[in-house]
């Protein structure tokens, strides 16, 4: 791996993809990693999920979370939509470059709407960290049609009711 540094907020490396075989929720997980230094870089001190923005090979990306692994080094998971995008898969080195992100996210609209019909889900999603109300988010808004967003706004609202979060409202539908 070798890390250029292009200005104090934006890092530029170059790391193999890797995949989790075995890691509890992670397992099957295509990701990239982000060392300690480089995550120092991107935001000093921090050792909590962050997002960032950038481009991986040629595809730029914005709001993508790392996710901690502890002794400061991150992952970047590279979920199914970021692996299309840059056409790689475990194994294949990738040119990273990277800035942190701190552009508001803004919470699917339809979803809120619907969500202020069901007062339970909502005061549910509405203790949620913003992070993980993200993750019911972008998967509403990845829906190609308007009658997948209205059913994953549904087992939203269903898994919400009862207080699911993204990962068990996943699992329970596989």
């Amino acid at each position: 791996m070798s890390i250029k540094k292009k200005s104090t907020k934006e890092v530029s490396y170059t790391i193999r993809i890797l995949k989790f075989s075995k890691m509890g929720e992670k397992t099957g997980w295509t990701y990239i990693e982000v060392p300690a230094d480089v995550a120092e870089k991107l935001f000093p001190g921090n050792k909590k999920s962050f997002r960032v923005k950038g481009c991986l090979d040629d595809y730029k990306i914005k709001g993508v979370a790392l996710l901690p692994m502890g002794g400061g080094d991150f992952i970047m998971p590279l979920n199914a939509a970021l692996r299309k995008g840059i056409g790689k898969r475990e194994g294949a080195m990738l040119r990273v470059t990277l800035q942190r992100d701190i552009a508001e996210l803004v919470v699917d609209p339809d979803l809120i709407e619907c969500l202020k019909e069901e007062p339970e889900a909502f005061n549910y999603f509405s203790s949620m960290p913003k992070s993980h109300q993200n993750y019911f988010s972008k998967w509403i808004e990845a829906a190609k049609t308007p009658e997948t967003k209205a059913k994953r706004i549904a087992r939203t609202i269903h898994a919400l009711s009862n207080k699911m979060n993204y990962a068990e409202m996943i699992r329970a539908h596989v």
